[in-house]
């Protein structure tokens, strides 16, 4: 063992605490903190927009040089330490450094990134409910329009719904990682790849669908630019969820006979499977019947439901779509609420019922003012953001590419080779120095690099 390095304790680390019970849940939960809205309504658009196939070539490579590498690292911390993401890196660390500080960057960015992706999560599941009742079953975007207008612009909805998701999550998490997380995201993730295919191939079958395609995979190499290249890279960092400590805390869950880099692998794979399904079940039905397409809500809430009006069974399959977008929430959401949930269990030997209510409690006076922002607390700004502005401006801006860059740098520079290569192989059990030898270079030379060019863009330096 490294001499830099303190001894992990089965004391230190809580080894006894709760954890995956099975390849397939570790499989589930972690793609399930993966998968989230933005493989919904803004990595096919963006595909598309910036070059089609083209797009997914460099896409594919930033995720193995920017994406992957971080989040085998998180993963590898967390799970040699059996601890959450502040822990971890206090054990970890050589003696007197404050890495822990990274850890606990880690977890305000979920807490902020929690407080208004609640917010998006309860417009999703009002929309579930509101396709049911047939209540934005229309084929004119502005009576779309009208119908999200409605919604946030009422305090009271936005703040109940909100409440309302986060109530339904704490519920799951107070059942523990086994029984709560893992159990539901066996069930939810297989869902939604049945959802997606269904709708997909209705989709698929709808005149002028070639168009769509077209816009997804055609190859445009001219739209291929420097600016693009950091997008591809922009995504290929924030779609793993990784920097938020998010993947510290599941790692931590993870099995000791896991194979770390086989299992990230596949979580990257299916992560892109879904967001293509989402585009082809998306767009040629929205090229088909002659709208544009967009990214962001007015996809997801104005857009689709028109679309889905203008079809036949197009109420069934807007109910259908809706359900698998709360899927998709669901386990981004409880992964976020994991990590806070996680900490204060560890290190204040708070019960995980407790820890969950006051999570959930601190959420929702937190992220109220996130679900005000669009009516009651329009016009109070900070820095001329709202607070769910600003809240998505330091998380995704500042805090995740900073988290993303101090985890290599401690692994590549702290923790070292020799520890990168007992946790990746287990002990020895697997060979795959290779695959060691490439993930510590890039960790410790390329990605660092790569997530601070990331950064200087999302600040609008470059």
């Amino acid at each position: 063992m490294s001499k830099q390095t303190r001894p992990v304790s089965n004391e230190a680390t809580g080894n006894s605490r709760d954890g995956f019970t099975s390849s397939f849940g570790v499989l589930a939960a972690t793609l399930g903190s993966a998968v989230g809205l933005g493989n919904i309504w803004k990595f096919p658009y963006v595909t598309g927009a910036n070059g089609g196939a083209g797009f997914l070539v460099v896409y594919l490579l930033a995720t193995l040089l920017v994406g992957l590498p971080v989040m085998i690292a998180e993963i590898s911390l967390g799970r040699r330490a059996k601890a959450d993401a502040i822990t971890t890196l206090r054990t970890l660390a050589p003696s007197g450094q404050k890495w822990w500080l990274v850890g606990l960057s880690g977890v305000i960015a979920a807490f902020l990134i929690t407080s208004f992706y609640s917010e998006v999560a309860a417009w999703v599941f009002a929309y579930v409910f509101k396709a049911i009742r047939g209540d934005i079953l229309s084929s004119d975007p502005a009576v779309t329009s009208a119908a999200f207008g409605a919604l946030i612009s009422d305090p009271w909805q936005s703040l109940l719904w909100q409440w309302g998701v986060l109530l339904l999550m704490g519920g799951i998490l107070a059942f523990g990682v086994a029984k709560g997380i893992e159990a539901v995201t066996k069930k939810l993730m297989p869902l939604l790849f049945i959802l997606l295919i269904v709708i997909g191939i209705r989709s698929l079958m709808l005149p002028g669908a070639a168009a769509g395609l077209a816009f997804l995979f055609t190859p445009d190499w001219s739209k291929l630019s420097a600016s693009v290249v950091l997008v591809a890279m922009g995504l290929a960092f924030f779609k793993l969820s990784i920097g938020m400590g998010t993947m510290i805390t599941y790692g931590s869950y993870f099995r000791d006979e896991q194979n770390i880099p086989a299992t990230t692998f596949r979580v990257m794979t299916a992560d892109l499977f879904v967001s293509m399904l989402a585009g082809i079940a998306i767009f040629p039905a929205v090229f088909s019947f002659g709208f544009q397409p967009a990214a962001g809500p007015s996809l997801l809430f104005i857009t689709i439901p028109a679309v889905f009006a203008s079809m036949p069974f197009g109420h069934l399959l807007m109910v259908l779509f809706f359900v698998l977008s709360a899927v998709a929430a669901t386990g981004a959401m409880l992964s976020l609420l994991e990590v806070p949930v996680s900490v204060m269990v560890g290190r204040f030997a708070i019960s995980r019922p407790v820890a969950t209510a006051i999570t959930v409690l601190l959420l929702a006076l937190v992220g109220a003012s996130c679900a005000l922002s669009n009516n009651t607390l329009a016009d109070t700004k900070l820095f001329g953001m709202t607070f769910f502005d600003l809240f998505d401006y330091l998380s995704s801006n500042i805090l995740l590419p900073l988290g993303g860059i101090c985890i290599c740098l401690f692994v590549g520079w702290i923790w070292g080779k020799e520890q990168l290569s007992a946790t990746l192989s287990n002990h020895g059990v697997l060979s795959n120095g290779k695959i060691v030898s490439m993930v510590y270079l890039l960790l410790k030379f390329i990605t660092p690099v790569l997530i601070a060019l990331v950064m200087l863009k999302g600040l609008g330096w470059l």
